[in-house]
Formats: C-alpha cells, sequence, structure tokens
C-alpha cells in the first residue's frame, strides 16, 4: 500500500461527510461551520506546525502536520475537490523551476 492510499481514502471519507450529521462526525461540524469553520482550523493547526518545528519536535511536527493536512483535505472536500486535484496539479508542476512557475502565474 502505497502513502498516496491513505490520502485517497481520506479524501474519499471525507467527501462522504458533507451530508452527516454535525452531531455525529467531528467533519460534518466543520462542513456545517462553513468554509470559515475550516479556514480557522486550518490557521490554529499551522500555528501549532510552526511552533512545533521551532521546538524541533519531530513527533510533534509529524502530528502537527497531519492535523494540517486533514484540515486542508476537509476543505478540499467542502468546494468538491479532492487529493486527486491536487495531485494533478503537482504533477503539472514537476519538473518546474519554482521561479518558472511562479512567473507563469504572474503572466496568466
Amino acid at each position: 500500500m502505497s502513502s498516496s492510499d491513505i490520502f485517497t481514502r481520506l479524501s474519499e471519507t471525507l467527501a462522504t461527510r458533507k451530508g452527516a450529521d454535525p452531531a455525529s462526525s467531528y467533519t460534518a461540524r466543520l462542513f456545517a461551520g462553513g468554509p470559515e469553520a475550516i479556514l480557522k482550523k486550518i490557521g490554529e493547526e499551522s500555528a501549532e506546525l510552526i511552533m512545533a518545528s521551532k521546538d524541533g519536535q519531530s513527533p510533534e511536527i509529524v502530528y502537527e502536520a497531519a492535523d494540517v493536512i486533514f484540515h486542508v483535505l476537509t476543505l478540499l472536500a467542502f468546494h468538491g475537490l479532492s487529493v486527486e486535484d491536487v495531485r494533478r496539479e503537482l504533477e503539472r508542476r514537476e519538473g518546474v523551476s519554482g521561479i518558472e512557475e511562479k512567473q507563469s502565474r504572474s503572466t496568466s
């Protein structure tokens, strides 16, 4: 099983939570709160990741990175997107210099 499998499975699971009862699911509660609730969690978890990185504690960095990824995947699902959409975008960028990629965005 590749590491990408967990991202695909999680993305699919999150999509099923969109119509779930907010009382029965943390993710359904986030969806019910709309993008503001999800973005707030991404901000909180990102700040926690930054602090873990500053402290240099590898287990905490991994834990907080997982929280950030979970909430980003939740935001994607809220908008009807998935990890596959992100994978395609990363594949499009593969082999392209970061400088070139940024320049292409400013001219489009």
